[in-house]
C-alpha cells in the first residue's frame, strides 16, 4: 500500500477508536439549534455522521478526479498516437520524396557523364585523326627530304665519280 493509503486508515482507525472509547458521550443527548428550531440529539452522533458525510464526499470527489484524468489521459494517448502516425506517414512521406529526387539527379548526373564521355571520346577521335595526318604529313616531309638528300648524294657521288674517271 502507498504511504497515503496507509495514513488515511490510521486517522480513520484514531477516530473511530476515539468514538468508541467515548461512546457514551457521543450518545449523551444534547439540545441542537438549527436556527429556527431547537432539537434534542447526541452532538458527538451528529459530528460522526457529518464526518462520515464529508469523507463520503471527499472520496466522491476523488473518485470523480480519478475518472476524469484517466478519460483525459485515454484520450490524450488516442491523440498522440494518432499524431505519432501522421509524423510517420510525413516522414515515410519525405522518404519517399528524397529518394525520387535522388533518383532524378542520378539519372542527370548519368547523363551529363554520358554526354561527357560522347563528347570527350568524339574529341580523342578528332585529336588523333589530326595526329596521324600530322604524322602522315611529317612522314611524306620527311620521305620527301630523304629522296633530296639520296639525290644530292648520288648526283654528288656521279660528279666524283665523273672526276675521278676524267
Amino acid at each position: 500500500m502507498k504511504i497515503r493509503t496507509l495514513l488515511l486508515l490510521l486517522v480513520l482507525s484514531l477516530v473511530v477508536g476515539f468514538a468508541a472509547l467515548n461512546r457514551t458521550a457521543f450518545l449523551a443527548p444534547t439540545t441542537l439549534s438549527l436556527g429556527l428550531a431547537d432539537v434534542q440529539a447526541p452532538l458527538g452522533l451528529v459530528m460522526l455522521g457529518l464526518l462520515v458525510f464529508v469523507t463520503g464526499m471527499f472520496l466522491v470527489f476523488v473518485l470523480y478526479l480519478q475518472t476524469t484524468v484517466l478519460f483525459d489521459t485515454r484520450q490524450h494517448a488516442k491523440e498522440l498516437q494518432s499524431n505519432r502516425k501522421l509524423a510517420d506517414q510525413a516522414e515515410a512521406s519525405r522518404f519517399t520524396e528524397l529518394r525520387s529526387f535522388l533518383e532524378l539527379e542520378l539519372k542527370k548526373q548519368l547523363d551529363q557523364d554520358g554526354h561527357s564521355r560522347a563528347a570527350v571520346l568524339t574529341r580523342i577521335d578528332q585529336m588523333e585523326a589530326t595526329l596521324r595526318l600530322v604524322v602522315e604529313q611529317s612522314g611524306n616531309s620527311l620521305a620527301a627530304t630523304l629522296g633530296e638528300l639520296e639525290d644530292r648524294l648520288d648526283k654528288g657521288n656521279k660528279d666524283t665519280t665523273h672526276n675521278l674517271l676524267a
